[in-house]
């Protein structure tokens, strides 16, 4: 069932609440900021509207284009073109779009709330694909079994009653053999698109690094970052110190954590087996600070 009712009055509508929303947020300034932009023609704001009413009608353009044709004012070759742009950082459009949507909802937060940021991965399954740029194995971790497709790591911001996507990064695999496909070739290196392949074939942590970098920069509010085991690691924990965060993370029984006892002795981390059957310690706060 699709999320709007497919007739005029309400594609009409809906139409008009997305030009609103990209008016109130700049969404023209900060594509351009982007790198977003047309030698001639339509203009790219225009292009860009029509692309995000997609993803809230659950049509293509295709689809789009045959039912309304007489309504879109430029052809598929536009569209396409422009969404397959490799100059275009959607990376820092998706960071400032999220940035000024939370310069209006922050202040109205009751101050006792924390702001986070929140990290996690999650399989994105290409399983009929054959021929996608670096197209990987990766290991589905609900189904314990190797599929094709990409691990989507997503960066969010929370305020306990809100929750906005900052960034994401597709990740390929680091390892040769496990890659289907390679990058194009016709890409430059040193462009968006070029960048961004390259950051694929990345370790996840240090792309995690590089996100939380980046809401560093956008100067996004948030004091702690949120994680499972997977991302926490006591380099991990260090590297994020270092940023200017702390730490709210799911541990493992590790002898390489060691915290400070409330007699300000050193101790290494070890759980009992009570207290891993009964989840007594869910959650373990780091405000870590390099030893001197």
């Amino acid at each position: 069932m699709n999320i709007v009712a497919q007739n005029h009055q309400s594609r009409e509508l809906l139409s008009s609440k997305i030009s609103h929303f990209l008016e109130e947020f700049h969404a023209g300034r900060i594509l351009k900021a982007c790198n977003a932009y047309k030698v001639r023609g339509f203009s790219v704001k225009d292009v860009f509207q029509v692309a995000f009413e997609n993803a809230f009608s659950n049509k293509s353009f295709f689809q789009k284009q045959r039912e309304y044709s007489n309504c879109l004012p430029f052809a598929k070759d536009t569209f396409y073109r422009f969404m397959n742009s490799s100059s275009i950082n959607w990376r820092k459009f998706t960071l400032q779009l999220a940035s000024s949507v939370i310069g209006k909802i922050e202040p109205l937060t009751h101050e006792k709330l924390r702001n986070v940021l929140i990290i996690d991965d999650s399989l994105f399954s290409q399983a009929r694909s054959k021929k996608v740029e670096l197209l990987a194995k990766v290991f589905d971790h609900v189904e314990h079994k190797y599929t094709k497709g990409f691990r989507m790591l997503t960066l969010g911001w929370s305020d306990g009653n809100s929750f906005l996507p900052l960034s994401q990064c597709l990740l390929s695999s680091t390892e040769r053999e496990n890659r289907l496909q390679e990058a194009s070739a016709s890409i430059d290196a040193r462009n968006n698109g070029g960048k961004l392949r390259k950051l694929a074939q990345t370790k996840a942590t240090s792309v995690m690094l590089t996100l939380l970098k980046d809401a560093k920069a956008a100067e996004i509010p948030a004091k702690y970052v949120l994680f499972d085991t997977w991302f926490c690691s006591p380099s991990s924990l260090l590297q994020v110190k270092d940023i200017g965060y702390d730490v709210i993370g799911m541990v493992k029984n590790s002898e390489k954590f060691i915290f400070a006892t409330a007699d300000g002795c050193n101790a290494r981390l070890q759980f009992s087996e009570q207290q891993r059957s009964a989840a007594a310690v869910p959650h373990i706060f780091f405000p870590w600070r390099r030893k001197s």
